[in-house]
């Protein structure tokens, strides 16, 4: 019987090894990993490099706190804004986290504004993670299901739909945010319209809102870029990452620019454990590994490849709604729940993700080779293919 909580339907495997885009078994079976522990683990399995600088800082300092200067937070933050066009940087431990502090920012922003009650526009079928304010902000009624009372000030309107933002501007005189992710992951790899979010920079310039974009999933180069709002040329006021940003080492970050870098003031928010030494070497050996390596453009091309790839083997199925996504961040919706296929392929060798039902999600390493995409698409399309017509 398990000490742990349960919090989580785990399958049948422990992993004990790792490299590159390869995980092993405790029974020493090899598993092509098509996931990468969710879009964190960007550099594949065990890096060199990025072994060996944790292992240095390990051996050198791990935390002393943010009472004190830490000078490869101030390095990390520097990094990031030189990338993203942001002015500052505050640190976390999580995408959550991160994202908590683009919702407190906002609610600073509008007190301010002397708004008493201070709204932030979100969207249905987003996710921003599972602390109050987060769940919250989620489109999504399971994660909120038993957690009742939410809290207030969020106003809620369709993905990828510009009229329904422009609707809550004319009957909400309080909003003074709004909170998106460019391309939705747990919704369902959702990619909108290539002028979205432009259209939604115009509104947040035309009413004095932040923009707010959610990139803790599509953000540290998944999409082909560093950032996913670079592929649309906006820049936005804030930016939340996680994930893939210390590829495996808990790290999150809220960025900044503009008249939202100056709303926090000493005591107003706060992290522990917030970009201690050993956190920051891990993202800035992930930044520096990711361009020495050009894997943005091998996450672009590699994405692309796949997708056509995939459209190619899954041609005349009758049950295939879409295969669409940015970069290495791939979604293949079915027309039914395929849950199934995630255990099957677990049995196969190959490590999937199916959300919101009946879609299909991919998240490769940013590292993977053409060869070993090819055999994710094969393998995989071989099991829809089964799958579908059982």
């Amino acid at each position: 019987m398990s000490n742990l909580m349960n919090t989580y339907l785990r399958l049948p495997v422990t992993f004990t090894k790792g490299e590159g885009v390869w995980l092993w078994d405790e029974g020493g079976k090899r598993y092509l990993d098509a996931l990468a522990g969710v879009a964190v683990c960007g550099l594949g399995h065990c890096h060199p490099k990025l072994v060996r600088a944790i292992c240095n800082q390990a051996g050198t300092l791990i935390h002393t706190s943010n009472l004190y200067h830490i000078g490869k937070q101030e390095k990390l933050a520097s990094r990031l804004a030189a990338l993203s066009g942001m002015d500052n940087a505050f640190f976390c431990n999580s995408g959550a986290e991160a994202n908590e502090a683009a919702i407190k920012l906002a609610r600073l922003y509008g007190h301010g504004k002397n708004i008493d009650l201070p709204t932030i526009i979100v969207m249905e079928k987003s996710f921003h993670g599972r602390t109050m304010a987060t769940l919250t902000a989620s489109g999504n009624r399971k994660v909120q299901a038993g957690f009742e009372p939410l809290l207030t000030g969020f106003a809620r309107v369709p993905y990828n739909d510009l009229e329904a933002v422009s609707q809550v501007a004319v009957h909400n005189k309080n909003v003074v945010a709004i909170l998106v992710e460019p391309y939705q992951g747990e919704g369902g790899v959702n990619v909108p319209e290539a002028n979205y979010l432009q259209g939604l920079r115009h509104l947040c310039d035309q009413n004095g809102w932040l923009l707010m974009l959610d990139e803790v999933q599509c953000g540290i180069g998944r999409s082909g870029k560093w950032f996913a709002f670079q592929h649309s040329g906006i820049v936005p006021d804030v930016i939340t990452l996680a994930k893939g940003l210390g590829s495996g080492v808990p790290i999150g970050a809220c960025l900044a620019k503009g008249i939202a870098a100056d709303v926090f003031k000493p005591g107003n928010h706060a992290s522990t454990f917030g970009g201690n030494p050993l956190a920051c070497t891990a993202a800035l050996t992930t930044l520096e590994v990711i361009e020495e390596e050009d894997l943005l453009r091998n996450a672009l091309e590699l994405g692309d490849f796949m997708r056509m790839m995939f459209k190619a083997q899954l041609a005349g199925l009758p049950d295939i709604n879409q295969i669409r996504g940015q970069g290495l961040m791939i979604g293949i919706e079915l027309s039914r729940p395929c849950g199934d296929l995630v255990r099957e392929a677990l049995r196969q060798g190959l490590l999937i993700n199916v959300t919101s039902d009946r879609v299909v999600r991919l998240l490769p390493p940013l590292v993977m080779q053409r060869s070993e995409a090819e055999q994710v698409v094969n393998m995989l399309s071989a099991l829809i293919r089964k799958f579908l017509l059982a």
